[in-house]
């Protein structure tokens, strides 16, 4: 069998050939591998860079074995490991010492930016100096986001580093692909069947549907019943177009039904709407706090069920610190509003929704 036109000893002849050269002058290694005795390594041993920059840093066996902590023996074998490997004596004896071939100083520098580069590769990330973060992070959110918490998150971030700009950008879809290419660093959103599994998650809040209405409309006086609720005209939102969602399921339950009047497809339009009209507009609730401003939010008079609102991320950004200091900033923001709004909300009457 033969590598590259050179024949490839059977693994037990080749350790016993290797085992024989380490008592013989580098010169009958060099020669020997030239010769195709011993086959070169396919793969070497990176471990072997460390051993090379002490022995070139030392220029001694002895005191580089020392350095390693390695016995005589073995610092000998790695030494003959490494001239076989290279094919080069690097160290040739001069009277009692040992002085360096000319590619053993041409090695030496580039040998050890070698292993100072692979250290630091391996060495765990140094403290994230924030003050001196130059760094743009794009977000991927869900409609509402940036007018509820997109202020606050912005002065939070320049609090801690005032070099990091937010770049937010819509999110028309569910599609996770944005965040698998990295074209956007972080995304908001509820966690569905569709969401790609490799994703890293983590709950913000939860939310639910609220009705919202002009501040003069019929319903902001008075109980709302899921009767009087449903009678009224009613604005979809949804994206793909669909007319039946969690709310229209409830109300079957009791045996009404809403009159859709229109479908939009976002909540920014429908609540635009129902600021402009008789309209009815059914929306989550902490994310419509900016944009509800002025008009009449109510608890739903049905019972539908909550959803959480998540933070999503791919696990190659996880152990990056930069990265996970905005994930803890957008926790942190999001978590004062919703505070914020709770403590609010006991001054309000029954079944009245704060506003932002």
């Amino acid at each position: 069998m033969t590598l590259n036109n050179v024949p490839i000893l059977p693994r037990s002849e080749t350790r016993r050939k290797t085992q024989r050269l380490h008592g013989i002058r580098a010169s009958d290694a060099i020669s020997r591998l030239n010769r195709g005795i011993i086959a070169p390594m396919a793969r070497p041993d990176l471990n072997l860079l460390v051993t090379l920059d002490v022995l070139l840093a030392e220029g001694s066996v002895a005191r580089a074995g020392h350095r390693l902590r390695l016995s005589p023996s073995a610092m000998s074998r790695a030494l003959a490991r490494l001239r076989a490997t290279t094919g080069d004596p690097l160290l040739v004896r001069a009277g009692r010492g040992l002085v360096p071939t000319p590619r053993a100083l041409e090695l030496r520098e580039r040998v050890s930016h070698l292993v100072q580069d692979v250290k630091a590769v391996l060495r765990p990330a140094e403290q994230l100096k924030l003050d001196q973060l130059v760094q743009t992070f794009t977000l991927r959110t869900s409609e509402g986001f940036v007018e509820n918490f997109g202020a606050a998150l912005i002065a939070r971030v320049g609090v801690d580093a005032p070099g990091v700009r937010l770049r937010f950008v819509q999110k028309p879809d569910k599609d996770s692909t944005p965040l698998r290419t990295g074209i956007v660093d972080l995304e908001t959103g509820v966690v569905e069947a569709t969401t790609a599994q490799e994703l890293r998650v983590q709950a913000l809040f939860t939310d639910r549907y609220i009705g919202v209405v002009r501040a003069d409309h019929a319903l902001a006086k008075g109980r709302i019943t899921p009767s009087r609720y449903a009678a009224g005209s009613h604005i979809c939102v949804s994206r793909q177009g669909l007319e039946q969602g969690p709310v229209d399921e409830a109300l079957g339950g009791l045996g009404l039904e809403r009159e859709m009047v229109t479908i939009v497809g976002g909540f920014a339009m429908a609540l635009a709407l129902a600021r402009a009209s008789d309209l009815i507009a059914t929306v989550p609730e902490r994310h419509t706090g900016v944009l509800r401003a002025g008009m009449y939010s109510f608890i739903l008079p049905i019972s539908t069920p909550e959803f959480t609102v998540s933070l999503l991320w791919h696990p190659r950004l996880d152990a990056d610190l930069a990265h996970r200091w905005l994930r803890c900033c957008v926790r942190e923001v999001c978590t004062a509003h919703v505070e914020r709004v709770m403590r609010s909300g006991k001054k309000k009457g029954p079944g009245e929704i704060p506003g932002p």
